[in-house]
């Protein structure tokens, strides 16, 4: 599997008015934007092409993974190689090409508008909202279950019975991978926010997907829900009814929701804790605030 899509052309809406002027994307955790990390995911991962899907008001995204002469220069003719260095990683991450959605009509529309780039190879999905810190990348985890399961693959993970009607909700039979029959799941259906006594489970879909490109037909016939926006787990549920195997993954790594100001705020806290240049003297500054 060598692509992945990155859709990026959200509002970001629940972080104004910080993102009035700037893409949810490009908010710092720590010192790297948000996508950064969702893209060092997929580079660690093995992933070759980054498809981004943006929208007005998003350049940003894209300078950040440009060249950046004039910066490099000034660092460069400072003698700051350590700064020129970490500048030039991000240029050389990955190639990255860029498709604009001109109207945000939802994840589903969003993952169509890379149907060109992608073509008729399988691919993953990755949102930026999601930052899972794991030893081994979330993405990766998925691409060995689909070397042995090879069909439609949407990592999960338990919820609160609180949080059920903010997610995805799979509803399926449990399937014995590497011994162990609590990770993967065979989906024999999907259920968008149900209410917590409709829920099938408490098994919710988060932001990773490895995508069959048949999906593409069924999202490109898929009717708009409300808002007028299409769906991905519309186009799931189809390719279920059209026989096609869709699984839940349970990975193994803790999930920051950093499209969430809480979340956020966790995601920032704890990666600064185990940032070796910050981590001793903010987890000192942590133990003198008065926490009453």
């Amino acid at each position: 599997m060598r692509k992945a899509v990155f859709p990026a052309a959200g509002l970001g809406t629940r972080f104004l008015p910080a993102t009035k002027a700037q893409p949810k994307e490009m908010l710092p955790l720590v010192d790297k934007p948000i996508i950064q990390y969702v893209v060092e995911e997929a580079v660690h991962s093995g992933i070759e092409n980054i498809i981004l899907i943006t929208g007005r008001g998003k350049n940003a995204i894209e300078d950040h993974f440009d060249v950046s002469y004039e910066l490099e220069k000034i660092l460069e003719g400072r003698g700051q190689h350590d700064l020129l260095e970490l500048v030039r990683e991000v240029s050389d991450l990955i190639h990255v090409s860029y498709v604009r959605q001109k109207e945000a009509l939802g994840l589903g529309h969003a993952i169509l508008m890379a149907r060109e780039l992608v073509g008729e190879e399988p691919f993953a999905v990755l949102l930026g909202d999601d930052i899972i810190d794991a030893p081994v990348p979330c993405l990766r985890q998925m691409l060995d279950v689909y070397e042995t399961f090879p069909g439609s693959i949407v990592a999960i993970q338990e919820v609160s019975r609180e949080a059920i009607p903010s997610y995805g909700i799979i509803s399926g039979s449990p399937v014995t991978h590497n011994g162990e029959n609590d990770r993967l799941y065979q989906l024999n259906d999907l259920v968008e926010k149900p209410s917590v006594e409709a829920a099938p489970s408490n098994l919710a879909i988060i932001g990773r997907y490895i995508l069959e490109p048949e999906i593409f037909e069924l999202l490109a016939s898929t009717a708009p829900g409300a808002g007028g926006e299409i769906q991905l787990t519309d186009g799931l549920r189809a390719l279920l009814e059209n026989n096609h195997p869709v699984y839940g993954f349970r990975f193994e790594g803790k999930r920051y929701d950093a499209g969430d100001k809480l979340g956020f705020l966790m995601a920032t806290v704890e990666f600064a804790l185990k940032r070796a240049d910050l981590g001793q003297a903010f987890r000192q500054y942590l133990k003198k605030l008065r926490l009453d």
